[in-house]
Parts: C-alpha cells; structure tokens; sequence
C-alpha cells in the first residue's frame, strides 16, 4: 500500500493475504481473464505467494500434486474460468485418487453474467462436484472470505483430497469486508492441529492375537506407511514376515532390506506375487491397493488392516480385523502386544526369492534387443542414483521398469499416478518436486507417447525456472520405441489383438535437440554403448538434460505371474499377424527364460 494515501483492500489482495498466512509458498497456474482480478493482486503483492507459470492448466495440476506429494504440504493449483478450469480436471483427479492434498482456485464469469450463455460461463459447482466432492463453494460476497478459503485448505489436509474455491471476476475487484460478529456471518481462523488417531486397546488386542497365530506372515505397505519406517522395520523383524508395497508405497521401506520384495500388481515383482500366494497371515499398512487377484485367496490368510481413514478400512480383502489410526502410532502400539517369531524357513524362503529375483532382473536386463533393452536403460541408472534424488515415472512401459528395477535407498523419494494411471504427469512432477526441493535432484522416466502429449512444452518451464534451483539437475529419461508401448502390449496380453499401426505408431522425435534449442542440455542414445555415460553426463550436468534412448517395443513387459490366458492372447496376436510378431517372439522367449534360470522352475521350487 502506498503511504500517504488509503488503497482499498481487494478481494483478491485478501485471498493471496490468506494464503501467505496459510504459509503457501507457490501457486502453480496459468492466467486468464477470469482471474484478471488475481493477477493484479499478485502484482501488488510482489508475487508473494510466488505464481508459477505452467504451459497448460493440466501442467498446473501435476506440479501441484508433485508438490504435494514429495513437500508433504498442501498443493495450490490456479485457472481461469471455462476452459482454464476444465483443463485443471485431470491433474486434479489424479490428486483425488491418490489421496494428496491440492486446492483449486479458478475464476468464473461476472455474477451479472451467470445464467446467460455468456462466453466461458461453465456451471463450475456442478463441473467440479465429483472432484472436489469434499469441499467446493463459490465466493459471491467478501464476507464469506476467509471462511470459505480456509475450510479448503483445512480440508485438503484433513482428508488428503481435492477442494475448490470458485470466485466470480467481479467479486476479485470488490473492496474487502470481513466477517462480522452478526447473524449469518462466519468467522473463521487459520491452522490445523495434528493428531495422530489410534485404535482402542481392544481391537489392538484383537489384531495382534491374529498375527501371534500365524505361521507365514506378509505384510503389504502403501504410503500411508511412509511416516512409519523404522516401525514396520521393526515389525518385520518381530514377525519374521516379508514386506510387499503397492507402487505407490515405492518409497515407503528401502528395497537394499533383504526381505523386502518390492512391488506388488501386475508391474510387480514375483517375490511379493508369492509371498501373497504363500502366506497364511496378511498384515496391511497404509495401503488401499486395489488388486484383489495379486493377494491371498480370500478363504487362505486371516488378515488385520491399518488406515487412517475410517471410509476405507475393509475394502479390497476379508479382513478379520480393521485398525483404524496413524500407521506409525498404531504400529507403536501394536509392537509391546506381539510375541516374537523365529526367522526360520519362511523369512529365509522370502529372502531367497528376493535376492533371486534381482538376479533375475540383471539377467534380463542383460538380453540384447534392437536397438537398446529399455530394461538395461533403467538397471543401468539404478546404482547410479543420488541418495536423494526425487523419482518420478508416467503412466505406460515405463511404470514396468520403474517398479521393477530401481532400488529405493537412502532418503530417496518416488512417485507416479497410482490410481488414475494418466498419461502425462512424469514431466511436471519433478518440476513440482523441484519447487518443494530446490536443492535435491529429481529425475523422471517418461515414454515418448506422454513426452509428446505435454512433456516437451513442459521443458519450457524447466527452462523458466531452473537457474534459481540450487541443485540444477531436472533429468528427464525418454524411453523413444515410436510405440504406445503398453497399450500395445494390453492389446496383445488382454485381447489377443495384433497391433493396430494407425493408433500405436508414433513419430520419432529429436527430443534431445528441442532441449538443447531452449538451453538446456540433452543426448540421443542409440547403442547399448552409449547409456551409462549419458547416464553419468545427465547427472553431472549444471542444467535440466534430456536423454533420448532408442529404445525397443519388443521387450515385454511379462506379469509377475504370466498365466497361461495371456500367453495364449499373445500367441493369437502372433497368428493374426502383428506387425512386430517376429521380434515380439524372440524378445519375449528370451526375457521369460531369464526367470527360470540357474536350473529349477518356479513351480519345482514350490513343491520344494
């Protein structure tokens, strides 16, 4: 405010006024009239909270689920009316599904307009009803403020989900009121106390008679487990069981523990598939993998749950018992109740298996393919990684080799989109991530289909933002196979369909080339030769660097437990005529007979 001489306090001025208080720190956006009023505020306010420019809305979106994911803290995503606040929708969803925190804030047309069929009018409430089903209210008069902004900042954290903020344009311009001490007025006041639940004494007694009793005890972790690391360390331990961990509890244990058998689902590991079909106890922490196939039969384990959220205890298994409570306290307060089992056969069978698989791993890493094996591209990086790095993959073939051969170590982060498996996040997310870590690096692993749908605009603002990062290093992997990859294989696994060229065929790009045109720094691979050093030229750079492996669509990303159905579909896509079949062959022969090497099958060793 200029001295001498009052300026009126905006609506806008006091959303952005709040969200400082909120202690937010950056708004991923991009503008619009429909915002006009904001955009001024952010001016007045010295860009405080900092608006970070995206390329697209969707981006926006991402980067605040990025930033929400691996900050911990809540995410703020902003857009103008109609369009601007459809194109929020996905990334959004992709926050509501993986239950992180994110705020939306979007504009809407002048409330003299609303009912008019006036350009971009979008009846937004009803739009964003579904996704932002916990909290979604439009402002229309100041006094409303700051109820309305801080009931979805609370909410997001409370519930870890999606709200939105609607403002009118012509509302931003309005001088601001408060809320006063009247009838029909709403006070309201910043901050959320923690609080960590847990369950009562009965039912931790209830849990821990279930799992004394058990023989073969697994445990499935998800990221609800993430804050609860060295207490299922311990309860491992206590147990004497395995820990499998649903794609989106990647980070949540370190895969260097022996008994750790990694991801579990159809990107998952055959470790943590046995361990599932072997056990007579399930234990699950954190977790709302949905995969009911990839658990115990559902008459085979007795099995105890433990989630925070009361709405989603009992879903997905038989459970004998549901703890509803902090994962870190409830596991603390479970420990004193367990009896300590040996670690006979059954901990040392899960062991074996899962240093076998990683054996495994390597093997299939190893087999030649044309031009470039992308499972050697991702091996090869995983002893590679920063101890901190920040790892993101998107949605396709690349989730495979993430899942299967990166090793989660040290204070290393990762995520994808879990439940909604959308195209496109790879790229924003690390950008996100760089803005809750400037000092730490991050890396995604990307398909060529989702760098072109939105991850080559994207580096656009890598380029933006990268030289105020402390740690420079924004690598982005593209796995280039000219193939929708997955889609490609589901066809051939599920349908027993050929690939069909006109949808999967993809042209090649110089991904390499477009980054060294804006300033940053890339590398096309295209020999096995060639990864490990672009590897380590990517990780020494002083700026984000693009590497553009050439990769092979022949290599399969085979299921856990390849069953028969789906080798059938493949051999009928073979028989129909793929355009790939002859390669699909010899690439598949040669990457499942990794899994039965040195000597005895998975099925003698069972009956073993």
């Amino acid at each position: 405010m200029t001295r001498g001489r009052l300026v009126s306090l905006k609506v806008s001025d006091y959303i952005l006024q709040r969200l400082r208080e909120w202690d937010v720190e950056n708004v991923f956006a991009y503008a619009g009239d429909g915002i006009n009023g904001l955009l001024a505020a952010w001016e007045r306010a010295g860009n405080k909270p900092r608006f970070v420019q995206a390329r697209h809305e969707e981006m926006a979106a991402f980067e605040a689920v990025g930033y929400a994911k691996f900050s911990g803290r809540v995410g703020v995503c902003a857009a103008t009316s109609g369009p601007g606040a459809i194109h929020l929708l996905n990334g959004l969803y992709d926050a509501k599904l993986d239950h992180v925190p994110v705020v939306a804030i979007v504009g809407q047309t002048n409330r003299s307009a609303m009912g008019g069929s006036y350009q971009q009018e979008v009846d937004l409430l009803s739009l964003y009803k579904d996704v932002a089903a916990e909290f979604c209210e439009m402002v229309t008069v100041p006094e409303q403020l700051p109820n309305v902004l801080d009931r979805a900042m609370r909410t997001a954290r409370a519930k870890r989900t999606v709200t939105a903020v609607v403002i009118p344009a012509d509302v931003q311009e309005l001088d601001y009121s408060p809320p006063t001490h009247a009838f029909k007025m709403v006070p309201s006041s910043l901050g959320m106390a923690s609080y960590a639940p847990i369950p009562a004494a009965a039912d931790l007694d209830r849990a821990a008679e279930v799992l004394n009793a058990g023989e073969k005890v697994a445990i499935l972790i998800g990221q609800g487990a993430r804050g609860a690391r060295a207490e299922v360390e311990e309860l491992a331990d206590v147990l004497g069981a395995g820990v499998a961990k649903a794609l989106l509890g990647k980070d949540a244990l370190p895969d260097d523990l022996p008994y750790v058998t990694g991801a579990i689902g159809l990107l998952g590991t055959r470790p943590s598939y046995e361990l599932m079909q072997e056990c007579d106890t399930l234990l699950v922490v954190g977790s709302s993998f949905p995969y009911t196939q990839f658990m115990p039969d559902l008459d085979q384990a007795r099995a105890v749950q433990i989630d925070i959220d009361p709405f989603m205890v009992g879903l997905r298994y038989p459970f004998e018992v549901n703890l509803v409570g902090d994962s870190r306290e409830t596991v603390k307060a479970l420990l004193p109740k367990l009896k300590r089992k040996k670690h006979g056969s059954w901990r040392k069978k899960i062991e074996k298996n899962t240093a076998r698989w990683w054996k495994v791993m390597e093997r299939r890493a190893a087999v030649d393919a044309d031009p470039i094996n992308p499972e050697y591209v991702v091996h090869a990086l995983d002893a590679l990684l920063p101890h901190d790095v920040i790892l993101a993959a998107d949605s396709g073939s690349a989730a495979n080799w993430y899942a299967r051969h990166l090793r989660i170590r040290g204070n290393m982060r990762g995520s994808l989109s879990g439940t909604l498996a959308t195209m496109g996040p790879g790229v924003p997310y690390v950008i996100g991530a760089k803005f809750a870590h400037p000092d730490r690096p991050t890396l995604a692993i990307v398909g060529d289909g989702a760098m072109q749908m939105n991850g080559m605009a994207e580096l656009i603002t890598a380029a933006k933002y990268w030289p105020e990062w402390q740690d420079p290093r924004l690598i982005i992997a593209v796995l280039n196979n000219h193939d929708l990859n997955q889609v490609t294989w589901e066809m051939r696994a599920m349908s027993g369909a050929p690939q069909f060229l006109p949808s999967q065929a993809l042209p090649d790009v110089p991904y390499a080339d477009f980054a060294r045109s804006i300033g940053l720094e890339g590398v096309r691979v295209e020999t096995p030769e060639g990864v490990e050093s672009a590897w380590h030229k990517a990780l020494g750079a002083d700026r984000p660097f693009v590497i553009d492996f050439r990769t092979d669509p022949a290599v399969p990303p085979i299921p856990p437990h390849a069953s028969l159905d789906q080798i059938e579909a493949a051999a009928s896509a073979i028989a129909k005529g793929d355009s790939d079949r002859a390669d699909m062959v010899r690439q598949g022969v040669k990457a499942k007979i990794q899994e039965f090497l040195p000597g005895k099958s998975h099925r003698q060793e069972r009956k073993d």
